[in-house]
């Protein structure tokens, strides 16, 4: 039997894969996180699955689920919202499973900073404008980041940064980018992307933090801030061009 980490996608319940959804609907256990993956997604589960919410449930009472379920005979649909490949905590559970010797794989899906791009219909990269995007955070209550890694330093790059976690810190955010990104520097804000609720707030670095906290914006949220938000002139892309020989590998 083999546990299966399932990208849940932001939000939308159409987000989940293909393959992510025609896991889900072979598994007979489901452990999902109630707060974040839309209950939507369950449906999909067969009638006679178990579903066991994880919102309340430390790392260890996770792994015994998921070991259990396994050694039950059970396939094993572990459901995280997003991409399992960023601030998904799914590293420790993988290490947990390597120590029982229980089989997984994993199932990409929808990242949260992806949905909000479409959300804004921005590219977040644009020909000589931005080609490189940080995916980050901020440290709180949580994890402290590694050394280097604190938006004073990255901001340096200039690259367009894509905050997860942060909505609750946006004061923060603007205090240490705005010397490297400068007032008017285009930012905005997504929460809850992809859903019904779904929210939008635009701006510039020094007024985004405004919007935010008028809007009540605490969590499920991405914050972005760079040139690439507001990028209307700009080269066409190499890729396409008139001029480029398609003979060419």
């Amino acid at each position: 039997m083999t546990v299966y980490f399932i990208g849940a996608g932001p939000g939308a319940a159409d987000l989940i894969t293909v393959r992510g959804a025609r896991l889900l609907a072979a598994c007979g256990v489901c452990l999902y996180a109630g707060s974040l993956v839309p209950p939507e997604l369950l449906a999909e589960c067969p009638p006679e699955a178990r579903l066991i919410d994880t919102a309340q449930l430390d790392i260890d009472r996770i792994t015994a689920e998921l070991t259990d379920a396994h050694r039950a005979g059970h396939d094993v649909a572990r459901l995280h919202s997003g991409d399992p490949s960023v601030f998904s905590a799914v590293n420790e559970q993988m290490r947990r499973l390597d120590e029982a010797g229980v089989p997984y794989e994993v199932v990409p899906g929808v990242p949260a900073f992806a949905a909000a791009a479409a959300a804004l219909k921005r590219e977040l990269t644009v020909p000589t404008v931005g080609q490189t995007v940080i995916l980050t955070r901020v440290a709180n209550r949580a994890t402290a980041m590694p050394e280097g890694e604190d938006l004073a330093t990255l901001g340096r790059s200039g690259a367009l940064i894509v905050l997860h976690l942060a909505a609750k810190y946006v004061d923060r955010v603007v205090e240490e980018l705005l010397p490297h990104y400068g007032a008017d520097c285009p930012a905005a804000v997504v929460a809850l992307a992809s859903r019904p609720d779904e929210l939008i707030l635009r701006g510039s670095l020094d007024g985004i933090a405004e919007q935010v906290k008028a809007a009540g914006v605490i969590r499920t949220a991405v914050i972005m801030v760079g040139r690439t938000l507001g990028a209307d002139q700009f080269r066409d892309s190499h890729l396409y061009s008139p001029g480029r020989d398609r003979h060419v590998c």
